[in-house]
């Protein structure tokens, strides 16, 4: 089935919990705050909202004004979409209800169910849905932080280091170097890192076509590496030279300032590098007492933590299972926490809960491939029903009708996001 805008929304997975306990709170319309207005957090408030007719009062907060989706960031860098492409605002779900604050969240009171703003406002809730993304874990590439991002942008959280990073592609020297320091499992994707390289490659083919890419990785494979691999000796040939654990990939420091790459023990001089370090979850998390350091760990049939029933976290933030941290995996979890959230605050029926993803990538021009799998949640997790991927070798026009299906895909869940 080609999945376009109307099939995509019509696809609205739903919740799986024993029979929900109605809202007896003390004040007015049982309260949910969203914190983080992604393709989870934007998707849980505007089907809370919509769904429940106003009878919940729905808070989301979130601090750019303009979200930029990570999905499709690469084709950004590629030369395929402008920014204003994958840049998307808040106006509609305000008019759908949502009461959305432009602010950050810097702490979460579980005794009191408060929220505490940047701004000095605190927020009371009944539930709480967070769905902050990524951060990165301190000291993960030695040499970098997040004071030397400008010199090595990450652009793992779209927007202004999507554009810093494609600046710098531009300003590449003819025949200079690019490289990038991959992340290690588990990682957001996307923008998947070697998606990354593709368009990456396809710039420089057209504008620096003697540049050379170099990838340090601490992976000894990676999903879709022969569809990669392919397309680049295809496409690309004689330009990637990709470094895997076996060959030093993990060994890695940079020196920003030098503007070098060391790979086991090797330094390189590089004109431009994107280094991605690993990942935890975003750090309103932590603050909330929800992690185990790293992620925050959840029950499959809701999505609410593990360390208060009270709490959800969806998305790249949730330790769920078996699903990638991609925006279709975080849109699909929002709709099954948004069922049962509701369920539990007015009695409405909760579904049984499932869930589903897919994961396109671009290679070259028309040249789409794609992963995906549905998801049943279990009482241990989120599991694995059964899945799909693209195969080498595939035709032309099959290609292209993947790039087709993505776009629609594209246009499908940002109206599911934000109205």
């Amino acid at each position: 089935m080609k999945l376009n805008r109307r099939t995509f929304m019509g696809t609205a997975a739903a919740a799986s919990v024993s029979a929900p306990s109605v809202y007896a709170g003390g004040h007015g319309k049982p309260r949910v705050v969203v914190v983080g207005g992604g393709a989870g957090g934007a998707t849980a408030a505007r089907y809370i909202a919509k769904d429940s007719k106003g009878a919940i009062d729905v808070t989301l907060v979130e601090p750019t004004r303009t979200y930029y989706t990570c999905f499709f960031s690469n084709l950004y860098l590629g030369g395929f979409k402008e920014i204003d492409d994958i840049g998307h605002s808040y106006g509609k779900l305000a008019a759908l209800g949502v009461n959305v604050v432009h602010d950050w969240a810097i702490g979460v009171d579980r005794s009191d169910k408060t929220v505490s703003l940047a701004g000095g406002a605190t927020l009371s809730y009944d539930k709480l849905i967070l769905s902050p993304g990524i951060d990165f874990v301190d000291g993960a590439v030695e040499g970098w932080d997040l004071s030397t991002q400008n010199a090595m942008p990450h652009a793992y959280k779209a927007g202004s280091q999507t554009e810093l990073l494609k600046a710098q592609i531009a300003a590449m020297p003819q025949g200079g170097v690019f490289a990038m320091v991959a992340p290690p499992n588990p990682y957001r994707c996307p923008p998947g890192p070697y998606e990354r390289i593709s368009m990456v490659a396809h710039y420089l083919k057209n504008n620096n076509p003697t540049a050379k890419i170099i990838v340090a990785d601490p992976k000894p494979k990676f999903s879709k590496m022969a569809l990669f691999q392919e397309g680049w000796a295809t496409h690309y040939s004689g330009m990637v030279d990709w470094i895997g654990s076996e060959f030093g990939g993990g060994n890695v420091s940079v020196d920003p300032g030098a503007m070098t790459v060391s790979i086991d023990g090797e330094d390189i001089k590089v004109d431009a590098c994107n280094v991605i370090p690993a990942m935890k979850a975003g750090r309103i998390a932590d603050l909330a007492g929800v992690t185990d350091g790293n992620w925050a760990p959840v029950n499959a049939a809701d999505m609410s933590t593990k360390a208060d029933g009270d709490v959800y976290v969806l998305g790249d933030a949730s330790q769920q299972g078996d699903m990638p941290k991609s925006g279709f995996s975080a849109n699909s979890q929002a709709k099954v926490c948004a069922n049962a959230v509701r369920g539990a605050l007015t009695g409405s029926k909760v579904f049984p809960a499932k869930f589903s993803n897919t994961c396109w990538s671009l290679i070259s021009t028309n040249n789409g491939v794609k992963v995906g799998a549905t998801y049943e949640a279990t009482a241990e997790k989120i599991a694995k029903v059964d899945g799909f991927i693209s195969a080498t070798g595939e035709s032309a026009e099959l290609r292209q009708a993947t790039y087709e299906e993505s776009e629609g895909w594209y246009a499908g869940i940002t109206s599911d996001m934000f109205g």
